[in-house]
């Protein structure tokens, strides 16, 4: 690993907090599974999921974008733990209707119907991986994040993300296809795809000046069009982004606590008891290149959040 030191600063100075590996891999686990959505923006569905073949995934769940996650820890060094996890992704992508059927028991059928199987993803948790790991991931046209961990003391875990890869979809046509709202209401929208493809002049120009702003905030930032929203996300989602071409306007929903702000009518909205798509409690309006640089300040906050 990278030599991160970590010091606790008292009135007589400084002292260094050792860090290392879990004791025992079962403890790394059960750390991350009681505490998977904080730390990696993935609900828990199943522990040594069981599948077929005699094998067992350490951890199975379903992400902010409901992408099925397959993840496999390692208290140590990778230990083969990336083909191990790609074997088991491609068994979960043979199995839909297993997934599905647990999806539905553990989150309902709302969430069942909208699983995104093109967006499945591997998350390898190690206390270290090799260079070579990380340029063999950047080969694959796989979803995978590899996530390097240290343990200080009793009370701290450092996490970080090594290498993010996304899959590329195949390419075809957008299609006229319309889709429900996520409220019930019947309400059909467009896809996000359709939104951009049909959007002015003038606001393609600010959803492509959101969106290479969101991008630049750091290297380790993915994109996920989701058929709603585009997710710009680190190890979570910390911006939803959405054009609502008949309003000319673009919607931002950002991590960022409302609580922390004070609103402005037709530029912030708190939405954390609004339903709506993506993730992100707080709702910024731009309409102009004016907004988009009053939003700036909130991106970047909202990117250390994710």
């Amino acid at each position: 690993m990278s030599d991160l030191k970590l010091f606790r600063t008292t009135a007589s100075g400084v002292a260094e907090i050792s860090g290392g590996a879990m004791a025992l891999e079962k403890s790394l686990q059960t750390l991350f599974e009681a505490n998977l959505e904080a730390l990696l923006g993935v609900r828990f569905l199943a522990s040594e999921f069981i599948t077929n073949e005699g094998g067992r995934m350490d951890s199975l769940g379903i992400d902010e974008n409901n992408a099925p996650v397959v993840i496999e820890y390692k208290r140590a060094s990778n230990e083969n733990v990336i083909n191990q996890g790609l074997f088991y992704l491609d068994w979960l992508m043979g199995h839909r209707k297993d997934f599905e059927w647990l999806v539905m028991e553990r989150l309902g059928k709302e969430v069942a119907q909208k699983v995104d199987w093109p967006g499945s993803r591997l998350i390898c948790v190690a206390g270290d991986f090799q260079k070579w790991d990380e340029h063999a991931v950047k080969q694959m046209n796989r979803t995978i994040d590899l996530v390097r961990y240290r343990r200080y003391g009793d009370d701290l875990l450092l996490l970080e993300q090594l290498t993010a890869t996304t899959a590329k979809p195949s390419v075809g046509a957008a299609t006229a296809t319309t889709l429900s709202s996520p409220n019930g209401s019947g309400k059909k929208y467009k896809t996000v795809s359709q939104q951009i493809a049909e959007a002015s002049p003038a606001l393609l120009d600010l959803y492509h000046a959101v969106s290479d702003h969101l991008q630049a905030a750091g290297d380790d930032v993915q994109v996920k069009t989701t058929d709603f929203y585009i997710a710009f996300r680190r190890l979570k989602n910390f911006a939803c982004v959405e054009l609502r071409n008949q309003l000319s306007k673009i919607l931002a929903y950002v991590r960022i606590d409302p609580a922390t702000l004070e609103m402005e009518p037709g530029f912030t909205r708190d939405m954390r008891d609004i339903n709506h798509f993506g993730t992100g409690d707080l709702e910024i309006t731009i309409q102009s290149m004016a907004d988009f640089e009053r939003a700036k300040p909130l991106f970047d906050a909202a990117y250390q959040n994710g």
